[in-house]
């Protein structure tokens, strides 16, 4: 696992390729000016409730890049702490032999997250139409992300409020492969590659209030498989 600083460059209306989805307004204006028109724009502008109705019990990454995951989260969730497994499914790559004291689950599928072991508590909330978390502010020990990042349009406003939730100097882990539903992830992110990518979650991070970010390549991709990179970030204390 290799380790290293995350560089949020600049990002332009160029930076937005032809043919991206950029239907849609800039919904996240207000948090990331710098960003271009159409940033956080989905070829499908449908609710996503409505996409995600039917359950996927299918894994998102492969077999390589899930061992990657779980010894990331092997090395940097506080055993027997509280974790916020958000923007979740059916399974959470979570060390098989580490206990904690609870894991919550979010999803947009209820089915998805009752077929989940590892939940003590699961909900159901679209974070692209509410970015309010109804969880107690200072109640997690640790909040995981696994391949949704895409996904979201206001992330700056929900990465605050997972802020929010988390005790001071807990981490966030957001994890994020080659592979996404294309006509749900926001433009900028299928403007950019890997590395690009996360200096564009450390930019989110940095203007949600973490105190520290790093980047990490977990995965090499390649013939052997899928890539894995995630980029921690780490709230104000501790």
């Amino acid at each position: 696992v290799k380790a290293g600083a995350v560089k949020a460059g600049t990002v332009t209306e160029d930076d937005v390729k032809t043919g991206a989805a950029t239907t849609g307004t800039m919904v996240a204006g207000d948090t990331l000016p710098e960003l271009p028109a159409g940033a956080f724009g989905k070829a499908d502008t449908a609710s996503d409730t409505l996409f995600y109705a039917q359950p996927r019990l299918v894994n998102h990454i492969d077999d390589r890049a899930i061992a990657g995951l779980t010894a990331l989260y092997r090395e940097v969730l506080p055993v027997g702490g509280r974790i916020l497994d958000l923007m979740g499914s059916w399974v959470s790559h979570l060390p098989p032999e580490v206990q904690y004291a609870e894991v919550v689950g979010h999803g947009m599928n209820m089915k998805e997250l009752q077929a989940n072991p590892r939940l003590d508590r699961r909900f159901v909330q679209n974070l692209n139409e509410n970015q309010a978390l109804p969880l107690d502010s200072a109640s997690m020990d640790a909040a995981c992300i696994c391949v949704g990042i895409q996904y979201l349009q206001h992330p700056v406003e929900v990465l605050r409020d997972a802020a929010r939730i988390l005790r001071p100097g807990a981490p966030i882990i957001i994890s994020y492969s080659n592979r996404c539903f294309p006509t749900k992830a926001v433009a900028i992110w299928q403007a950019l590659d890997g590395p690009d990518q996360a200096g564009l979650i450390g930019l989110y991070l940095r203007r949600a209030g973490y105190a520290e970010v790093e980047g990490r390549e977990v995965v090499r991709g390649g013939r052997a498989g899928d890539p894995l990179w995630a980029v921690i970030g780490r709230t104000a204390g501790g």
